[in-house]
């Protein structure tokens, strides 16, 4: 037998026959998997096994893709903080205005009532500052003589009343709080119908109701209201409410303490009201009517007066004519002058000894000092 070496590769089927066998068997699984899903459990095993493959070799795409997205989104999202944060603060500020705008327009709708149901003239103002002086209670308004406000006037919130005016510029006026220690409005109870007056205090934030008896019928939380007798507030202005009464034995008054009803350090907008009283007109005084007359009296006494001064002159000029013509008298006329004028030899002066001569000295006496004046006049 003749040797030969073994074959290089390894002899089998032929190429063509493999190609046609694997063909063959991929048909039949891909009709047996499309028809029964015969596969699915390989497919599953598999999917599973070559995962951690996969995820190892998309890892350095996924750094590259991260990266760039992380530094994408790191703009976009300051980008986009920087605009929520502007329109929150716009957002914020218009709900402020829109808070603010509310509360103005409620408290101005209260206004607006109270002006309706007020009869009296008003002339609505916002209070613009306060004075500077902390020992004063007082605000300047944005009202003044140009517009019709006038002193004295009262001023009003939506709650009650806030105070009076005490100064008028063209532009603007002065307003004494109800709280200052120097203001005092006419009040009456609600519930009683007690009558007094309420002053501000030193503190500036309680009002006292002064000149209530010890037996009064008050307790803590009634209500004052302007009580209109003063002819400057309207009746029935709402003013404080009573929160405390202390009554002592050794006094003769209640001390009241009350608080204003009205914000009165708090009000934006307020109402000037022109009250105009319905009182009658206080009669005249006895004393003023009685001075015509005593000026009347005074001018007959000088008159009179006037009247006795020259009647005395006139006298004393004629007795002055007798007295010069007795020098051209007789001695005998002279004696007898001298005699009835009470000279003597005992007494050349004249001077008055007996009784009836002093009695016609005192009665001359009276007229004497009046015929010298008129003789200097």
């Amino acid at each position: 037998m003749e040797y030969s070496p073994p074959p290089l590769f390894k002899q089998g089927p032929s190429a063509l026959a493999r190609l046609i066998f694997f063909v063959v068997l991929s048909l039949v699984l891909l009709v047996s998997d499309a028809r029964f899903k015969t596969l699915e459990v390989v497919r599953a095993v598999l999917d599973a096994g070559l995962y951690p493959l996969q995820r190892a070799a998309l890892l350095p795409r996924d750094l590259v893709v991260d990266a760039a997205q992380f530094a994408v989104t790191s703009n976009t999202l300051r980008r986009d903080n920087q605009t929520l944060t502007s329109k929150n603060l716009q957002l914020s500020l218009q709900a402020n205005q829109v808070s603010t705008l509310t509360a103005e327009n409620a408290h101005l709708r209260a206004l607006l009532n109270l002006s309706r149901n007020v009869t009296t003239q008003s002339i609505p103002a916002d209070v613009q500052y306060g004075m500077r002086d902390p020992f004063t209670q007082k605000v300047v308004i944005g009202r003044g003589s140009q517009q019709g406000v006038q002193n004295g006037s009262p001023v009003v919130s939506e709650d009650g009343m806030i105070g009076q005016v005490t100064r008028v510029f063209p532009m603007q006026s002065e307003v004494t709080l109800l709280t200052d220690k120097d203001e005092a409005v006419p009040v009456e109870i609600v519930r009683t119908g007690l009558r007094s007056v309420v002053y501000g205090t030193a503190t500036g934030d309680t009002l006292e109701l002064r000149f209530v008896p010890i037996s009064a019928d008050v307790v803590a939380g009634d209500e004052l209201v302007t009580s209109g007798l003063d002819g400057v507030y309207p009746e029935g202005l709402p003013v404080a409410k009573v929160v405390r009464v202390d009554k002592q034995a050794d006094t003769a008054f209640a001390r009241v303490v009350c608080v204003p009803v009205a914000a009165v350090r708090g009000a934006r907008d307020v109402l000037v009201l022109h009250y105009q009283s319905d009182l009658p007109p206080r009669p005249a005084e006895p004393v003023a009517a009685s001075q015509p007359k005593d000026a009347k009296a005074k001018k007959a006494a000088k008159g009179d007066e006037k009247s006795d001064v020259k009647g005395d002159g006139k006298a004393a000029g004629k007795t002055a004519q007798p007295d010069a013509k007795a020098g051209a008298q007789k001695p005998e006329d002279k004696k007898a002058i001298d005699k009835a004028a009470g000279k003597t030899a005992d007494n050349p002066a004249g001077k008055a000894v007996t009784p009836s001569a002093n009695a016609d000295t005192k009665a001359h006496g009276a007229r004497v000092p009046r015929a010298a004046s008129g003789a200097q006049r």
